[in-house]
């Protein structure tokens, strides 16, 4: 496929057929996926491939009070485990309500599950002194996520980054024999979509993009010239 098209159409795929995808697909797309930009070329990404399905099942119970706490924010009118805005929900309620996240289970079952981690010994964390959550560290991990499901929808095949598990992080560290210093970033389902969607709504660039100033005047093309 032609790169645009490949990043004209990778969606978040939560639907899956049956079809297995074989370990040389999933190889191949994790070979592409290397070479994606990373702080000092240090790689700190492990991917862990998860094939046992019992293992998988004993995910669901260590997601489900993360994505109980989301679905009780949605209902709010909240945007979830925001860290600006405070939340008007009452988190241990909701953290043990247990509501079936949907889709959370087909997206364990789907035909292949990758969970990434990131060693952030070998992470620069630019904005760690910064008085608010650490966004900088994600530049050394999800370039490389976001290659997957791109190398994946090349392959034909979609795939949804997911972020969930990173609520139970130490459980899910000790169930996966994942070291204390290595971040959970992502938990990857993919397979063969249900239904491959080609047009997707975004909103355009004159909305998100101004010149010199976060105020300033938007970056517009001049259709006079």
């Amino acid at each position: 496929m032609e790169l645009a098209e490949v990043m004209r159409t990778t969606f978040s795929c939560r639907s899956w057929t049956d079809e297995p995808v074989s370990d040389e697909t999933l190889h191949r797309i994790l070979d592409v996926a290397r070479f994606a930009p990373n702080g000092g070329n240090r790689q700190g990404w492990h991917v862990i491939v998860l094939k046992d399905k019992e293992l998988r099942a004993k995910l669901v119970p260590l997601i489900m009070p993360t994505t109980s706490i989301y679905m009780a924010q949605v209902a709010a009118g909240e945007a979830p485990w925001n860290t600006i805005v405070p939340t008007t929900v009452d988190i241990e309620s909701a953290r043990k309500a247990e509501e079936p996240f949907p889709g959370l289970r087909e997206m364990v079952d789907a035909p292949v599950v990758l969970a990434v981690t990131l060693d952030l010994s070998v992470t620069a964390s630019f904005d760690s002194e910064q008085n608010r959550i650490g966004v900088i560290s994600g530049a050394s991990i999800y370039p490389f996520v976001w290659n997957v499901l791109l190398a994946a929808r090349n392959e034909g095949l979609g795939g949804v980054l997911t972020t969930y598990l990173a609520g139970s992080e130490p459980a899910a560290q000790r169930l996966l024999n994942i070291p204390s210093h290595h971040a959970i970033a992502a938990l990857v389902p993919l397979g063969h979509p249900v239904k491959q969607l080609t047009k997707l709504s975004r909103n355009p660039v004159e909305d998100f993009t101004t010149v010199d100033r976060f105020d300033g005047p938007g970056f517009e093309l001049d259709t006079m010239t």
